[in-house]
């Protein structure tokens, strides 16, 4: 006997990488932009605060927010206002290694599971060439940290401890264990 079909998640965020990674594990969902102001450099209450400004428009469907951000040496990166913003934070980032944190909220009307995932990326020690190249491929725009790791930034990066795809902008092995706890079956996990 086949299970029903599983429920539309609503994504709470406009995020093209968050819809493609959903896309990829074929989650089925809808996007709802989120009303939510992001005035304190917390990932998870992000989340929690995109989740739940969308909450009354789930019709009970469980809704998915998420927000990630980069830290390093106590310093949160975020996107880049313009190329020399960018150039800045990827002298900075060059030979270190900085944490990818997310915040991620799955919540119905009866409950909410909030978490915080965090992910090591170390970069290269980056030259100048480098640095005017990226900077040239406007792939930074709009990326916190000034970079995208699923693109030619990976050429930046030297290894990664942790969650490749938290890094691109959803921490996909944490929201699989969730949706497998809560929804055994229905979204092809658990």
């Amino acid at each position: 006997m086949a299970s029903p079909p599983a429920a539309r998640l609503l994504l709470a965020s406009t995020s093209p990488r968050r819809r493609q990674i959903l896309e990829q594990l074929r989650i089925p969902f809808d996007v709802v932009a989120p009303n939510y102001d992001e005035a304190e450099e917390d990932p998870v209450a992000h989340a929690l605060g995109k989740a739940r400004s969308v909450l009354a428009e789930a019709d009970g469907r469980p809704v998915l927010g998420c927000d990630t951000e980069v830290l390093c040496g106590g310093r949160v990166y975020g996107k880049p206002a313009g190329p020399a913003g960018a150039e800045e934070m990827l002298e900075s980032l060059s030979g270190r290694t900085h944490e990818v944190v997310s915040g991620l909220a799955l919540l119905t009307p009866a409950w909410e599971e909030v978490h915080r995932e965090v992910t090591l990326v170390t970069f290269r020690e980056l030259t100048a060439r480098d640095i005017a190249a990226y900077v040239a491929s406007e792939e930074w725009e709009g990326r916190a940290g000034g970079y995208a790791i699923q693109g030619e930034g990976a050429a930046l990066v030297e290894r990664i401890e942790g969650d490749y795809l938290n890094v691109v902008g959803l921490p996909v092995a944490l929201l699989v264990r969730l949706l497998a706890e809560r929804f055994p079956g229905t979204y092809g996990f658990g």
